[in-house]
């Protein structure tokens, strides 16, 4: 799913004019790659720390000189990455570094434990539930990323709207959406909330992460849908403030809270599920 999406990322942004996307200068297939690196920093890093808690487990204990270094290096993203600017920069690497060695983790726990699917999971239902109502409220952002605005009137897209700094833009710009990096964290934590961990201490870890990123995936995802799809429509004047940074803010305090009640509901789960370990 990541691949899928960083190799559209790769094409729209060689095919388009940075002026129709979002917060680029660079053009051609070195505006591509540049985006798509930005994209592996944020939000995909954040992903590759889930990916090494989950795989740790099931390696030799000294795994964690990979895995210590491939988190603290996916944790640098704030420090290479601005909103305000998405073109590359070689400090870009540091994440993509740690990502290497989350996926190469994972690729050796694969190999020493075996994979396969877990059996019927209690909340299977609502998972399919939220991924079903996610790719819906995501369709103006996939349409988008492939570099065209959704057709018809069901969503906002073409219509031009004044930003903040005084640029004029189409409500939804063609190219990447942090709302779409919400919904594919979302989706990734659906995913990662069932995979079944045999150390205990480190299963508790694993559900706290997930439920954040869950949480921090659904404000982000629900924050950009509002502001594009309700408030540029006029339906409504109050906008939600951003929540991709880290703060002492209201909105955080919601993440934090959707994030220990989600990871409550995976504990609860993980109780009642016959895989888990003990």
């Amino acid at each position: 799913m990541w691949a899928l999406v960083a190799t559209c990322v790769v094409v729209t942004y060689s095919r388009l004019d940075p002026a129709v996307t979002y917060h680029v200068s660079r053009d051609g297939i070195a505006g591509g790659l540049s985006r798509a690196l930005t994209f592996a920093n944020f939000p995909f890093a954040l992903v590759a720390i889930g990916l090494v808690l989950v795989a740790v487990p099931s390696l030799p204990r000294t795994a964690w000189w990979a895995a210590a270094p491939a988190i603290a290096m996916c944790a640098t993203i704030p420090l290479f990455n601005d909103q305000a600017d998405l073109d590359a920069r070689w400090g870009n690497a540091v994440p993509v570094l740690g990502i290497v060695i989350a996926l190469a983790l994972t690729v050796a726990a694969t190999r020493r434990a075996g994979g396969s699917f877990a059996p019927r999971q209690p909340l299977d239902t609502a998972r399919v539930v939220v991924a079903a109502l996610v790719l819906v409220v995501s369709l103006p952002w996939i349409a988008a990323e492939l570099g065209f605005h959704f057709p018809g009137d069901l969503f906002m897209g073409e219509e031009q709207r004044l930003e903040d700094d005084g640029t004029v833009i189409a409500a939804v710009h063609l190219g990447h959406h942090h709302g779409e990096d919400g919904a594919l964290l979302v989706l990734t934590s659906l995913l990662l909330s069932r995979v079944g961990v045999p150390t205990r201490g480190l299963r508790g870890v694993v559900q706290g992460y997930v439920g954040l990123m869950l949480a921090y995936g659904t404000v982000n995802l629900f924050q950009d849908a509002w502001n594009e799809q309700i408030v540029k429509r006029g339906w409504a004047d109050t906008t939600i403030p951003s929540a991709i940074l880290p703060s002492l803010t209201p909105i955080w305090e919601v993440v934090v809270a959707l994030g220990l009640l989600a990871a409550f509901a995976f504990r609860r789960e993980d109780e009642q599920a016959s895989y888990s370990a003990p």
